[in-house]
């Protein structure tokens, strides 16, 4: 199904790249989508949301205001959520891809391991910790290998589940290679299992995300899976 007009609105169309809109389109299709409304606000406008919700939330917290540790802490945090750690919901920021077409006729695995990021769990808004392993199998095109982990940036530059994570990142590189033979592998560190709740230090959690011969070939998945 295609996406609406008031779909594509809520992220500004006229400010997305061409890659932009087709990954997002590709993602709606799919069904995994991070869930976004359209609240018609500027970045400015967030910001100072934002804001003003965090000098509550310090204030009802007891902490002190004038303190000049604390005094910019509000706007600390309102800055980084909307220009950093969740910039990945605004699809205006998604990266520059470099897709060429597949002159050299490469047909064996392209494989690019621990790709480090920081991503924020959606259920508590603290920090996930992890590594990325990403992989495709090229066929009319290929992609600029940095553009691999601009990709994963993107979208852990988001509130998230890990799962949906892992599916993005495979959805985005088929919709940009044209492919299925994509496969993805994080492991990562919750930190809302880490320091609250059960606080488990030590456990981590893998998910993969498998599409074409990596599903269907043993010998294929084996391969990516190796270290």
């Amino acid at each position: 199904m295609k996406a609406n007009a008031a779909e594509l609105n809520s992220v500004n169309r006229f400010e997305m790249s061409e890659e932009a809109i087709k990954v997002r389109q590709a993602l709606i299709d799919s069904g995994l989508e991070t869930p976004m409304i359209d609240n018609g606000l500027t970045s400015e406008e967030k910001y100072q949301r934002i804001k003003s919700a965090f000098t509550e939330v310090v204030s009802t917290l007891g902490l002190d205001l004038t303190d000049d540790s604390l005094a910019e802490t509000p706007h600390r945090i309102a800055k980084m959520y909307v220009k950093e750690i969740f910039s990945g919901l605004d699809y205006g920021q998604f990266p520059k891809i470099t897709v060429i077409e597949n002159k050299m006729k490469v047909d064996e695995m392209v494989k690019v391991s621990d790709i480090s990021f920081t991503s924020t769990c959606e259920h508590h808004f603290v920090t996930i910790d992890g590594l990325a392993k990403v992989a495709y199998l090229p066929k009319t095109k290929i992609i600029g290998l940095s553009k691999i982990n601009r990709i994963v940036r993107f979208f852990a530059q988001r509130p998230q589940v890990q799962e949906r994570l892992t599916q993005q990142i495979l959805v985005t590189l088929q919709a940009l290679l044209e492919t299925d033979n994509v496969a993805v592998s994080i492991s990562a560190v919750h930190y809302c299992v880490k320091a609250r709740g059960v606080m488990d230090a030590s456990s981590s959690t893998q998910t993969t995300a498998l599409g074409g011969l990596f599903k269907r070939s043993d010998k294929t998945r084996s391969e990516f899976l190796a270290r």
